[in-house]
């Protein structure tokens, strides 16, 4: 996983619209990657509303905010279209920049283990560099727990 100050993965991967997005054309621009597990599922719904709802603040913070996880880029226009998200969702299936990132772990759930996404977010600077990491977070009040820290940088 990278740490503050650490180059951050590059990475490219299809968005729910089939465009290409890449680290690399977002240079010079403040990259917000919040992982989440699955569309649909209820943590990962209010998660992303609440990022929804609070994305003009991140712009005007010139924050550009994407959401990632390994589902289909058909499962993330109907999750992007029924939550009326009003950001990029990116597409890992092969789950390669996710791994890269640290966010795909072993997990625990119902007594089960099996690997999958940690609920995590990045914030990367301009130049590529890690400005902070949120590992394991609870969806509800992350977005604005993020953004204050945002503000204040």
């Amino acid at each position: 996983m990278p740490k503050v100050g650490d180059k951050a993965p590059e990475f490219r991967l299809k968005a729910d619209d089939g465009k290409e997005i890449s680290l690399a054309a977002l240079k010079g621009k403040r990259v917000l990657l919040y992982f989440y597990p699955k569309a649909n599922t209820p943590g990962c719904t209010v998660e992303a509303c609440e990022f929804r709802d609070l994305r003009n603040k991140f712009e005007k913070q010139d924050v550009a905010v994407f959401g990632v996880s390994a589902d289909a880029e058909k499962a993330l226009a109907g999750f992007k279209k029924k939550q009326k998200l009003t950001f990029p969702l990116l597409s890992d299936p092969d789950h390669k920049m996710i791994e890269a990132y640290g966010f795909w772990r072993m997990k625990k759930f119902m007594g089960r283990s099996f690997k999958g996404i940690v609920r995590s977010t990045v914030l990367i600077g301009p130049d590529g560099k890690v400005e902070e990491v949120w590992d394991g977070v609870k969806a509800k009040g992350h977005a604005a727990e993020v953004l204050a820290e945002v503000e204040k940088s």
